[in-house]
């Protein structure tokens, strides 16, 4: 059977190195799952692999996308079971890579069963958006559904659309319309986490901040801004440098705020892997290593 190694954990933690080295190991190509980084006008805001990583081994689904794109997680799971079809014909192993917990779990477990979108219910989601802000949605999400907000993504609106669109169509929380089992991939998943002190994540993710900003993030930010309401950039790193565009913040309590949320998404992060079962773990200092003993244990190899 083919293949498939998934290497998750927190942002800023490693997984990007890693996957790349493990992709030279096995003469293979890289799936991105993180769902910012199919935008190709986010590279500095998402971390995007430099141009020297994307040299290293091919890279696919990175920069594929305009943020004025609508790309949903139903789209990238059959663009994504598509192109893995194509990379197991010339390949026993592929590296899938990415923090994205839902879009990692779209591609090993598969997405259920869940009605279309609900026109009716987007406008009504939208205009409370628009009106009350991402806080209102929040609220909302929480009191319908508490075991969901804990593992969403709840700076992301289209998640929170997503979530209380289905449980207003059903009648039933989001986390019981998820529960039921998924068919089985055709493919073996190898999950590989990498960990690390909690201290440690939160001083990394500070200082990738602070390299951000140093590689220009600001000027990025500000050439979105026309495309502001747009879904793909009600995020990190873009929705508090537009407060201070627009003047609500400082710059000093915008860059704050985004180290404070790139933390709780981070933490949000480690909830949802602490509650899955089949990952194997490697220390961030050793990771390479590490991973390639465990894989070795496993019998696989180049």
């Amino acid at each position: 059977m083919k293949k498939l190694i998934s290497i998750v954990g927190t942002t800023g933690i490693g997984k990007t190195k890693l996957a790349i080295e493990l992709a030279k190991r096995f003469d293979t190509e890289i799936i991105s799952c993180d769902s910012r980084q199919f935008f190709k006008e986010m590279k500095i805001g998402t971390a995007t692999p430099s141009l020297e990583e994307l040299a290293e081994v091919p890279h696919h689904f990175i920069g594929n996308l305009s943020v004025q794109d609508y790309y949903s997680i139903g789209q990238f799971e059959k663009d994504a079971l598509k192109k893995l079809r194509q990379l197991f014909l010339i390949h026993e192993i592929v590296i899938l890579v990415g923090g994205s917990m839902m879009y990692e779990k779209a591609i090993i477990e598969g997405l259920h069963d869940l009605p279309e979108a609900n026109e009716e219910n987007q406008r009504k989601l939208e205009h409370i958006l628009e009106i009350d802000g991402i806080e209102k949605l929040q609220n909302i999400l929480q009191k319908l559904d508490p075991e969901y907000f804990s593992k969403v993504d709840t700076e992301n609106p289209r998640r929170l659309f997503r979530a209380i669109d289905i449980i207003w169509q059903t009648g039933k929380t989001y986390t019981e319309n998820i529960s039921s089992k998924m068919n089985d991939r055709d493919f073996e998943v190898i999950r590989i986490g990498i960990q690390a002190p909690r201290e440690i994540i939160y001083e990394r993710i500070n200082q990738r901040v602070d390299k951000m900003l140093e590689n220009g993030l600001l000027n990025e930010v500000q050439s979105l801004i026309h495309f502001k309401n747009n879904t793909a950039l009600q995020t990190v790193g873009c929705s508090e440098l537009f407060k201070y565009f627009d003047g609500t913040w400082t710059l000093d309590f915008a860059v704050e705020e985004i180290k404070k949320n790139s933390r709780r998404f981070a933490k949000r992060q480690l909830t949802w892997y602490r509650k899955e079962e089949n990952i194997n773990w490697v220390n961030f200092q050793n990771s390479i290593a590490e991973s390639l003993s465990l894989l070795q244990t496993l019998n696989i190899k180049k």
